[in-house]
């Protein structure tokens, strides 16, 4: 999808511009990810992002999970399909956090954190420009 193999692969696009997410996206590549060739890790800066069927403003809003087949989800429901493509021991907590009410509770922790993540640690400046005030970076 993303490297131009045969098979495609899904994806796991976040914010490039964010540290945080940045630094999620590293924890995700050694610690969730079973191999490389299972999903590609990259921020939306360096994507085609027309080939993924996603927008800029979706991607600075949310994590986005573009499967290889399917439905695109985003915010907590990337972070579930994130969990349940991982290593074994972390796909009950994709479908925990698929769970009804847990789903809905996640979601609204996880729109404080995407609303606040400029004043977190590790956050920067970027974080908190909406949208049509970023810099374009598309590919």
């Amino acid at each position: 999808m993303v490297s131009g193999d045969e098979s495609p692969q899904s994806v796991l696009v976040f914010d490039g511009d964010c540290a945080i997410c940045s630094t999620l996206a590293r924890f995700v590549e050694r610690r969730i990810r079973v191999r490389e060739r299972d999903f590609v890790v990259a921020p939306w800066q360096e994507l085609d992002l027309s080939l993924l069927g996603v927008t800029e403003a979706q991607c600075i809003e949310a994590l986005q999970w573009v499967p290889s087949h399917g439905a695109v989800a985003s915010a907590q429901n990337a972070v579930a399909s994130t969990l349940s493509n991982g290593h074994l021991w972390w796909r009950p907590f994709g479908l925990l956090l698929r769970a009804p009410g847990i789903n809905q509770l996640a979601g609204v922790v996880y729109r404080w954190v995407a609303a606040n993540r400029h004043r977190l640690p590790g956050g920067t400046p970027a974080c908190s420009l909406p949208p049509a005030q970023r810099e374009s970076h598309s590919a």
